[in-house]
């Protein structure tokens, strides 16, 4: 069984070789690797939320279908991460990251663990996830309550959230 799967994609601390530009179309790259059909939405350039010290954001979101359960999926998005210089135990929550992926849905899965949440838990509040995610799936809604993403993206303030290049 195939699910069509949404994750988000950001950067804002690139390194030696690459910018966060690079390192997200790079990670783009190696998530085509664990996603079938992949698309992926426009980057845009974001303002950094709850800790505002730190570099602006670049962000994404990618669509594609995956074949294992959600827990594997979370696997190979640490994997990924990892290999891109990412290190948990040394970031301070919601800093700085050369790379962060999540998952933002997974078909219409609900899951709350202390490690895992899907739909991400703060995916209603910020327009940075909900603007690539509608680019994708523009019909999407909230699985619990059927409320659509776009009424709640319409209901954000601006966010510092700006469209740097098409999707593809």
């Amino acid at each position: 069984m195939r699910d069509l799967v949404v994750l988000g994609l950001g950067s804002n601390r690139g390194d030696a070789r690459r910018d966060s530009r690079r390192i997200i179309l790079d990670a783009i790259d190696a998530l085509g690797e664990v996603l079938s059909e992949l698309r992926r939405a426009s980057l845009y350039e974001t303002e950094p939320m709850y800790v505002t010290d730190q570099e602006r954001f670049i962000n994404t979101a990618v669509a594609g279908f995956y074949s294992g359960s959600a827990r594997e999926l979370l696997d190979k998005i640490h994997e990924i991460e990892g290999r891109f210089g990412r290190d948990r135990s040394r970031e301070r929550r919601f800093g700085e990251r050369c790379l962060d992926i999540d998952i933002l849905l997974f078909a219409d899965l609900r899951v709350k663990e202390p490690d895992m949440e899907i739909p991400h838990p703060r995916l209603t509040e910020r327009r940075f996830a909900l603007e690539p995610l509608l680019e994708l799936l523009p019909e999407a809604a909230e699985p619990a309550t059927g409320k659509s993403y776009r009424s709640f993206c319409d209901a954000l303030a601006e966010q510092g959230v700006k469209r740097l290049s098409e999707g593809a």
